[in-house]
């Protein structure tokens, strides 16, 4: 059986004059009407969309009220979106809406992890350091969803099962955007133990195109204008220091909201031009999928001098474990405009 043979080469790497290894995958750039703009490779692969969902895994809890009624701060609400990095701010913030919402962090289903700060920050792990649920990189995002339970009066020890309320509310909710059949949207385990849909990836481009663009005229328009509004205000709660996303947040100067996803996915969307972007990495690479979302942007023409943040993943350097650069990586595709 064949798979995926739609992918087009994205990114190369390369031992000193010769290509190693190559990336595949595909680009999707739409509105949000769903009109696709820009393509490489299939950009109507189904793939999963991973941690690139969360504000939309997020919205039935903003649609009700939830951060109006709790009282929630705006980055108390951005970690609802967030991968975060276990920082000590981030844990403060999921402390604070666990108990807005009258949860405490053993109801947390998400399991524990090394945070990500020991990576990304190059810090040592505290001899005897010890971690629990909250310093796993979605706690943010079920602390939302134990949130949403309280506010309904709805079963927490279930809350991550397929057939809750909850989860049942996060799917129709995400077929009613992009005006398919729910059935249709396959659906699997993430990680951290949660639902996770698949979609086209011109589908997941189109989302982040009508959370860019969103304006307050309806209610999920306000509801998804309020997500974007606390992303764009607190990308270091969607994220976390020396990481991709608050990189690409602080290039974009206010106007680009970014969302890595495991597995080679990455999704911006771009306020002023009401774009959405997705990107898959078919092998998972995760510097891969960075390369490719910032060749994207250049070929959008969005990067210039000012975001010399985000240069880094331009083209770059493979070193050996003494330091030496052995090789690079580097974007080989060009966006065929639709």
């Amino acid at each position: 059986m064949a798979y995926f043979t739609g992918h087009a080469p994205l990114v190369t790497t390369t031992r000193g004059e010769a290509v190693e290894n190559v990336h595949y995958g595909s680009v999707a750039v739409a509105d949000a009407t769903g009109r696709l703009l820009h393509a490489v490779g299939d950009p109507q692969t189904v793939t999963f969309t991973r941690s690139a969902l969360k504000a939309f895994q997020a919205l039935p809890f903003v649609l009700d009220g939830g951060d109006r009624r709790l009282g929630l701060t705006d980055r108390e609400l951005a970690l609802c979106t967030a991968s975060h990095s276990g920082e000590p701010f981030h844990v403060e913030a999921v402390d604070g809406l666990l108990a807005k919402a009258g949860q405490r962090r053993e109801h947390l289903r998400c399991g524990c992890h090394t945070p990500y700060r020991y990576e990304t920050m190059g810090e040592p792990v505290p001899s005897g350091a010890t971690f629990d649920e909250r310093h796993h990189n979605c706690s943010g995002k079920h602390a939302g969803f134990l949130a949403y339970c309280s506010l309904n009066d709805l079963p927490t020890e279930s809350y991550l099962e397929h057939g809750h309320p909850l989860q049942r509310r996060i799917k129709r909710t995400i077929s009613q955007l992009l005006s398919c059949d729910e059935a249709a949207i396959p659906s699997g385990v993430d990680g951290c133990s949660a639902p996770n849909h698949a979609l086209p990836l011109a589908g997941l481009a189109r989302l982040w195109a009508m959370l860019a663009s969103a304006e307050p005229g309806d209610a999920t328009g306000a509801a998804l204008a309020r997500l974007r509004e606390v992303m764009l205000a607190h990308p270091d709660h969607v994220s976390g220091t020396q990481r991709s996303d608050l990189f690409f947040a602080q290039a974009g100067r206010g106007d680009w909201i970014a969302k890595a996803g495991a597995d080679g996915v990455q999704a911006i969307g771009i306020r002023s031009l009401g774009l959405g972007i997705a990107v898959k990495v078919s092998d998972g690479h995760a510097n891969a999928r960075h390369v490719a979302a910032f060749d994207v942007l250049r070929q959008l023409g969005l990067c210039d001098g000012a975001t010399s943040g985000i240069d880094r993943y331009a083209r770059m350097p493979i070193r050996n474990i003494a330091g030496a650069v052995t090789g690079w990586m580097q974007p080989v595709f060009a966006m065929k405009a639709l």
